[in-house]
């Protein structure tokens, strides 16, 4: 699997394309900040405790997840960041294009079991987020941030390289005997093709391993959460025209004659979106 440091080499984002375009992932290491990752830690936290509050429980148990922080956004400003920095934008607007928006943002503290005794859910189990292939044509990339050690210990998250863009599961024994583990420290940016073949690791260290996965693909396709609705205009409205554009502020869908009509400025659906 490659791995750069983007603040030591100034090709690292030819090289992750390229290793992206083979094998569907790499790994960027360097791009946050110790200091940045301490603080996400703490906010993950108090993020995770409101969503218990809101959600409840029994809900959360219900729905087979561990540990996954959805809609952070809403809770905490803090995590618009990680949709701003400007390895991610580069990434992204290399691969699936300066109008692209936000399918999803989650935060994830997967917490630590005994050998062999962490649920089966759907994130342990390989899977693609992006569960399409239109004839190579790339739709859908993931920036995901390793907040504390990625390795075998901690759970990391496994990739089988070279299963993106191709119909079908590969055969078990393959997934098995191929999968490997993003190894790298706290503040890298694993990158990866939606259609790999991926699925977390179990972690066995004795502590919570965390993450932030971001998931981005092309204007029109319809976003997991609608960022727009859930923040609402005037938080949007607060933000960078970039990240507008990202939360999908100019492709929303018109639901009434008036904004339909509406001068092109105004427009609710922006022209040149893909």
């Amino acid at each position: 699997m490659v791995r750069v440091d983007c603040r030591r080499d100034e090709q690292w984002l030819e090289k992750v394309l390229e290793a992206v375009r083979i094998t569907g992932v790499a790994v960027v290491e360097g791009v946050l900040d110790d200091q940045l990752v301490e603080e996400t830690h703490g906010r993950l936290y108090d993020v995770q405790q409101r969503i218990r509050e809101d959600v409840g429980e029994e809900r959360l148990t219900a729905a087979g997840e561990l540990g996954v922080l959805r809609l952070m956004l809403r809770y905490d400003d803090f995590f618009f960041r990680f949709m701003e920095l400007p390895e991610v934008l580069a990434f992204v607007d290399a691969t699936v294009s300066e109008t692209a928006t936000l399918h999803v943002q989650n935060g994830l503290v997967l917490p630590s079991f005994d050998d062999g005794a962490a649920p089966q859910v759907f994130q342990n189990r390989f899977h693609r987020d992006f569960p399409r292939i239109l004839n190579g044509h790339l739709m859908s990339v993931n920036t995901f941030f390793a907040l504390h050690e990625f390795s075998e210990e901690t759970g990391g998250t496994l990739f089988v390289p070279g299963t993106h863009q191709r119909e079908g599961r590969p055969a078990d024994h393959y997934v098995l005997s191929e999968a490997a583990t993003a190894e790298c420290p706290p503040g890298s940016m694993v990158v990866f093709d939606s259609t790999v073949w991926h699925a977390a690791g179990d972690n066995r260290s004795g502590r919570d391993r965390m993450a932030i996965n971001q998931q981005f693909t092309r204007s029109y396709v319809k976003q997991q959460v609608d960022y727009v609705r859930a923040l609402g205009d005037e938080v949007v409205e607060a933000q960078a025209p970039r990240t507008q554009q990202l939360l999908g502020w100019y492709t929303r869908v018109v639901s009434s004659l008036d904004e339909f009509y509406r001068p092109a400025d105004q427009r609710l659906y922006r022209g040149g979106q893909g």
